[in-house]
């Protein structure tokens, strides 16, 4: 079964490969020719991840599995959230992202964060169906560890001793965010 992978990001693209079954193939929109950007305009990670989803469904009629992430900080009304890839100014740029997380955050005693992940999947008949994962933990003072991307290195998972960035992938897609959604996802195919 082909499944193409709404993303341009080797990082996630290499996450859900190794949580997805070897009779299900996740094609990437590089491996499907699609050079475009997806405008991200939704103003909640559930609709951000069903416009790529639909994006691609519309061109390729195929069927599609889209996520999109944001991570959510208390004390910060839910900040970054909707907007937590381009939190910093720069899309994708982790390290500014970080910079600025942890300078909102200075002084801050409540530093209690969830990651909250929404996989959108558009079957070959053009039925949506959404899965969320959600990942509560603490935001760090300070980056520890060189694994993982994104804010990784300052997210620490309740009932853990370490950041996300000192997992290793195998370990970070048993308990992750992105590995919860992607789970609910499999069971659903496997139920069809």
């Amino acid at each position: 079964m082909e499944i193409i992978f709404a993303t341009g990001n080797k990082n996630k693209m290499a996450e859900a490969k190794a949580l997805v079954p070897s009779h299900i193939r996740l094609l990437s929109l590089g491996d499907i020719g699609f050079k475009g950007d997806i405008e991200e305009s939704a103003e909640t990670i559930e609709g951000n991840s069903i416009l790529k989803a639909r994006t691609i469904y519309d061109l390729y009629g195929k069927p599609v599995i889209a996520e999109d992430t944001g991570l959510e900080v208390e004390v910060l009304n839910g900040e970054p959230g909707v907007r937590s890839a381009r939190y910093g100014g720069e899309h994708g740029n982790a390290d500014k992202n970080m910079e600025l997380l942890l300078e909102n955050l200075n002084g801050e005693l409540n530093r209690s964060a969830r990651f909250k992940t929404v996989a959108s999947f558009i079957d070959d008949k053009g039925i949506l169906t959404c899965f969320e994962g959600i990942v509560s933990g603490n935001i760090t003072l300070h980056k520890q560890g060189c694994g993982g991307f994104g804010y990784d290195p300052i997210f620490k998972p309740i009932g853990f001793d370490k950041v996300f960035a000192e997992f290793t992938e195998h370990e970070k897609n048993l308990i992750s965010h992105r590995g919860i959604a992607f789970k609910k996802f499999i069971r659903f195919l496997e139920t069809r």
